[in-house]
This record gives structure tokens, C-alpha cells and sequence, in this order.
């Protein structure tokens, strides 16, 4: 199986820290730092993820650097600020890039979508129209930019915001996210089970990436959001941007 992913990437930071008093300046927490976690984010997690299930990928992504840092209480794993650096920097592709593409050689298209200005609306209807099977996951507002890819993952809040500008064509191709409600897709509910969560940070890369991997080994779009949702529960279980490890599902 060999799977392209393009879209925008950064590099994820985790300091985790210990606080034990309050700055005698400002009412605000010390936080001490212990250790440091670095790996890939947004579209590079995407391809970790799939990655970690066995896949061949190729990933087409900014050259420019976003990098995305949290400050994170050790033992309670709650984040004292997250800072992002980068991003207005990011170019759009270049379209000599993507006319390049050789689309045959991929059993699936993933275009993961932060909206960082790499990949414009008509870069994503490019990419659309050149593969049979694409899977969407954008922050950009939903219209007929969207119209031929397969499938589109978005969650529920992204959903609330765009829902006014989708089309009943558009409607019959989402895959809506809720959390830890589990997924929607045409009217059907597909549940999770109850877990202690600890950071959600990544689990919709997870998502996409599982829900590719999984409608690639067995055409199935039901079967492949269950398998989808498994593989997020588990990583909501752990901190930071976490893989999919297949021992433990």
C-alpha cells in the first residue's frame, strides 16, 4: 500500500515541566522544565501515523518552518500556553509541484488542510479530480471546491461553522467527528468506547490516516471509521502527539 499525503506540516514541541509556587511578580505559576518531545505535526503526523501502520508514504508538504510549543504540567498534563511560530510565512505550493505528481502510483491521496496558505482552493480541486480515491481534512469553509473528493473528515465544531455553505452533494461525504461520541457519516452513529483522556492533540490526523488506511485494505467506509475511531481512542490515551501502535489496539 502506498499512500500520498499532502498538505501542511510543523514540528510539535512538548515541555513538560514541574510547578510548585507562583511568581512573586505576576499571579501567575513557575513552570520548571524537565523535558523536551519533538516530532512532526499536521500533515507529518499524518504520515507518522500511517507510517506506524505499515504504509509506504510520500509526503508533499512547506518547506518553511511552523513550529507549534506547549508548556506542559508533568504530572497533570495540563498546558500552560501554547505558541506557535511560523505560520505567515508559509508559501503555496508550487504549481510545477503538483502538475509532477505521478497520482497512479498511490492506492490513496490524503490532503491534510491547515489552511497555513500552502494549498490554495483550486490546488485542493487540482488534487481532487486527478485520483479516484482522495480524503479531505480542511479547515477551509466547505463549497464546490470539495465537489470530487471521496470522502471528508471534518469535526463537529468545524462542521457547526461551515455547515451553511455545504451542499447536499458535499453533505453525503462527510465524515463528522464528535469526540467522545465517536463519528457520524450519512445519518449513521459509530461509537467509541469511554476512555480517560489525556490529550487530544493529533487524534484527528490519527483519524484520517486510519480511515485511509483501513477503506484501502477493505472498501469499506463503515468498517474503516470504526477502525478510524479505535485507533484515536488510543492515542487520546496518551500525551503529546502520539503514534499508532498496532500491538496495542
Amino acid at each position: 500500500m502506498r499512500i500520498l499525503v499532502i498538505g501542511d506540516s510543523c514540528t510539535d514541541f512538548y515541555i513538560y515541566g514541574a510547578s510548585e509556587r507562583f511568581c512573586p511578580d505576576a499571579p501567575v505559576p513557575v513552570l520548571k522544565p524537565i523535558r523536551k518531545i519533538q516530532s512532526l505535526g499536521m500533515a507529518g503526523n499524518v504520515k507518522e501515523n500511517l507510517e506506524a501502520l505499515g504504509v509506504k508514504v510520500d509526503l508533499i508538504s512547506n518547506q518553511e518552518k511552523i513550529n507549534k510549543t506547549r508548556y506542559v504540567h508533568e504530572r497533570t498534563n495540563h498546558m500552560f500556553i501554547r505558541i506557535d511560530e511560523g505560520e505567515d510565512n508559509v508559501k503555496r505550493i508550487k504549481t510545477q509541484d503538483i502538475l509532477n505528481i505521478n497520482f497512479k502510483k498511490y492506492d490513496a491521496v490524503i490532503v491534510s488542510d491547515y489552511c497555513k496558505g500552502f494549498l490554495l482552493e483550486e490546488d485542493l480541486k487540482f488534487i481532487s479530480k486527478h485520483h479516484p480515491l482522495t480524503f479531505l481534512d480542511t479547515k477551509k469553509h466547505l463549497n464546490g471546491f470539495a465537489d470530487d473528493f471521496t470522502f471528508i473528515k471534518i469535526n463537529d465544531i468545524e462542521y457547526s461553522k461551515t455547515k451553511s455553505t455545504i451542499s447536499p452533494h458535499l453533505e453525503s461525504k462527510l465524515i463528522v467527528t464528535l469526540g467522545s461520541k465517536g463519528a457520524k457519516y450519512n445519518d449513521k452513529h459509530y461509537s467509541v468506547k469511554k476512555v480517560d483522556v489525556k490529550d487530544t492533540s493529533g487524534a484527528g490526523d490519527t483519524f484520517i490516516a486510519a480511515l485511509t488506511y483501513g477503506y484501502v485494505k477493505n472498501n469499506n467506509i463503515g468498517s474503516a471509521i470504526n477502525y478510524a475511531n479505535k485507533c484515536s481512542t488510543q492515542i487520546v490515551q496518551k500525551k503529546g502527539t502520539a503514534k499508532i501502535k498496532i500491538d496495542e489496539l
